[in-house]
């Protein structure tokens, strides 16, 4: 605004212009210091510097602890061969051939290496005139030999793999290949093999569908990946026993009805706080509260409210005393604990809304009044103080959302590795494969003989917790 237009303006007109052009810088200074350690920006996206973890310094030196049992290469199998070195000077010595006898091993050290080969089996039936009928016989090939030239299940493995849990796009996926083994295997096979893998295991990914929907607590969580110059949203909820992920154009209640898994689950469903989630009404909410853990250092680190360093204070508190009482075999907390905690809470919460009144109405404006981060920050903690605490008041309901965060962030790597899906199939195929997999893992089960397995026909067993109707 030219210095003429603001001399012609009033008293009252010039105090808004600055109170609203100090919010406006006020947020763009706490937009840059927003790092991954006060908002859910990535660790990738602090580049060199380095912002200061939310956890106190334990004391104790870097590495493993005293006692600690490590988990170093160990030889699971006898040696193949066996190569000997004999002092340099016995080999010189007329009288080798005689020490023989006496000779003894001083050391033996390990070397694990790969040997690989391409293997070619030739299937062939046979055909004979039997004697007795004078018919004339072919034996059959197995099902899974369908064509005159193909892959076997260990490369076709090997292939899904690297696309999928290795995040490889086909084209490198296909340099490797080609390069390891030498073998002609074009682009087009290996996205049929991963298409393929998704389709022999989607009666499983059915399955691990259904078990989520009867579990009693699940992890719900959503992010936006890239389908040909488009976004659509890949949606998890998973347990510590099973990943389902489905791909939906909407993030909103639109796609989580496609879905259906909120529609019919029961129990308690944990969140980031996304107004949608509200929107089922049939579920219990329970709130991450690594969220909020970095909105208040955020708060404290833009504005300085001791408000919000006391409340991260009275979190880590409950959830250190919930640990103590859970390593102590008690399952619930004691009377003195939850009227201590929520009275400490509702304290720190009205210092913090007399720092963040609500502002008067302006009749004279239409719509929701803005309250800024910080006044939002404090409506929502108010508003939802149950679903914040809910992990303390309920032992089995768990502190954060980081398993939703753990299943959901292969498709952030896979984007940034890869590049954008090319077409909503390959999404799909990924999301299916990556909740069979991620079951896999949490079961025991590696990834590559997972995929392995079923393509052979096999498959993990895992248990469908049953409905608590």
């Amino acid at each position: 605004m030219k210095r003429e237009a603001l001399e012609k303006l009033s008293k009252t007109d010039l105090i808004d212009i600055i109170l609203a052009l100090t919010a406006r810088i006020e947020e763009l200074e706490a937009r840059m210091n927003m790092n991954s350690k006060n908002s859910s920006k990535p660790p990738s996206s602090d580049g060199y510097s380095r912002p200061k973890s939310q956890r106190s310094p334990s004391g104790k030196k870097a590495g493993g602890q005293q006692g600690h049992e490590g988990s170093g290469m160990r030889l699971d199998r006898l040696p193949d061969s066996y190569k000997t070195y004999d002092p340099i000077n016995c080999t010189v010595c007329p009288m080798y051939e005689e020490c023989q006898a006496t000779k003894t091993i001083d050391e033996t050290r390990y070397e694990l290496d790969i040997n690989i080969e391409i293997v070619t089996t030739a299937h062939q039936t046979i055909k004979v005139v039997c004697p007795f009928t004078t018919q004339v016989l072919t034996g059959k090939f197995p099902e899974y030999i369908t064509g005159t030239m193909q892959y076997g299940v260990n490369m076709e493995a090997l292939a899904v793999s690297l696309n999928t849990i290795g995040m490889v796009s086909i084209n490198r996926t296909h340099e490797i290949l080609s390069g390891v083994f030498g073998v002609p295997i074009s682009t087009g096979t290996i996205s049929s093999m991963v298409s393929n893998c998704a389709k022999v295991i989607a009666p499983a990914v059915a399955e691990i569908k259904t078990a989520v929907i009867n579990a009693p607590i699940i992890h719900s969580d959503e992010t936006g990946t890239r389908v040909d110059k488009q976004t659509v949203w890949a949606h998890t909820a998973s347990t510590d026993t099973l990943t389902y992920i489905e791909i939906q154009e909407s993030r909103g209640k639109a796609g989580m009805d496609a879905i259906g898994i909120l529609l019919a689950f029961l129990g308690t469903v944990i969140h980031d706080c996304w107004a949608t989630y509200f929107r089922y009404q049939n579920l219990r909410h329970g709130l991450c509260n690594a969220h909020l853990l970095r909105e208040l250092t955020a708060v404290w680190e833009n504005t300085g409210q001791r408000w919000s360093q006391e409340l991260i204070n009275l979190l880590l508190d409950m959830k250190t005393v919930k640990e103590r009482f859970l390593t102590q075999n008690q399952q619930t907390p004691t009377r003195h604990y939850i009227n201590k905690f929520t009275l400490a809470y509702d304290r720190i919460l009205s210092d913090a809304l007399a720092q963040n009144p609500i502002p008067e109405r302006d009749p004279t404006k239409r719509g929701k009044q803005k309250r800024g981060k910080t006044g939002a920050l404090v409506d929502r903690l108010i508003l939802h103080k149950d679903k914040f605490i809910l992990f303390f008041m309920d032992f089995d309901v768990p502190f954060d959302n980081n398993q939703a965060e753990r299943d959901i962030r292969m498709f952030k790597v896979k984007q940034k590795v890869s590049g954008c899906f090319r077409t909503m199939d390959g999404a799909r195929d990924f999301a299916a494969i990556s909740s069979f997999v991620g079951t896999a893992r949490k079961h025991g089960v590696s990834g590559f003989n997972a995929i392995k397995n079923a393509l052979c026909g096999k498959t993990f067993e895992f248990h469908v917790v049953p409905s608590t109707e």
